[in-house]
């Protein structure tokens, strides 16, 4: 009697198990084509010096976010948006990353185009700190310009050079800057609790020490590490 309810108790425990990993890896392949998708925009764009972000821009960046493929119809519909991550230097290398969110903005409707990639590079501490709140407004309590493109930075404005964040779109093969005031930008606290297994909090994961990028960001953190 009591092997039976023992070899019953295996089972149970066994058959939860499964099932968790199982749920586990539905979620992770849902985010491991976003890091894919994400890692893929940064190498191609990597691919055509004359036509990306300026390097010594880059090198001044102190974090990184990327949105792969934004659908126009997540500006057009209330509640949508489109889902990214973002990751920030740290000891010579680059953070483990979190997932972010960028939700309508009143640019959206302008953009003439079925989907959209966007970068945006996070320039200074002030910028941030900004970010890692709850939620930030863009041209609101960040300051953002459309990034300058090509191997020279020096083309740069007045305003893309103060600006806390610059921000570009690549649509169709173009890639350009692109001004995202009134867009809102917060971190996905669901999808980074997939992630990591347990609450985290983006300043924990992006500047501190204990929070080592899982193996599935692998390919974005690589694709961040531009020659």
């Amino acid at each position: 009697m009591k092997s039976t309810t023992i070899r019953r108790l295996a089972g149970t425990t066994l058959a939860l198990a499964v099932a968790g990993v199982s749920l586990r890896a539905d979620i992770s392949t849902d985010q491991q084509k976003r890091i894919a998708e994400a890692a893929t925009v940064l190498s191609e764009i990597h691919s055509a010096p004359d036509k990306d972000v300026p390097k010594d821009l880059w090198d001044k960046a102190s974090c990184v976010m990327v949105v792969p493929g934004m659908k126009k119809a997540a500006f057009i519909v209330g509640g949508e948006y489109g889902k990214g991550l973002m990751s920030c230097r740290q000891g010579g290398g680059w953070s483990a990353p979190v997932f972010m969110r960028v939700e309508k903005g009143s640019w959206g409707l302008q953009i003439g185009a079925q989907s959209i990639d966007l970068v945006l590079l996070i320039m200074n501490d002030r910028g941030v700190e900004k970010l890692l709140a709850d939620k930030v407004t863009l041209g609101g309590e960040a300051s953002v310009a459309g990034g300058p493109v090509g191997r020279d930075a020096r083309a740069a404005t007045d305003a893309q050079m103060k600006a806390e964040i610059l921000s570009y779109s690549r649509t169709q093969g173009l890639f350009a800057g692109i001004n995202l005031s009134g867009g809102v930008i917060r971190t996905d606290a669901d999808d980074n609790l997939d992630l990591y297994g347990k609450t985290v909090t983006p300043k924990e994961v992006l500047t501190g020490t204990t929070i080592k990028s899982p193996s599935a960001a692998a390919p974005f953190i690589k694709a961040l590490h531009r020659q």
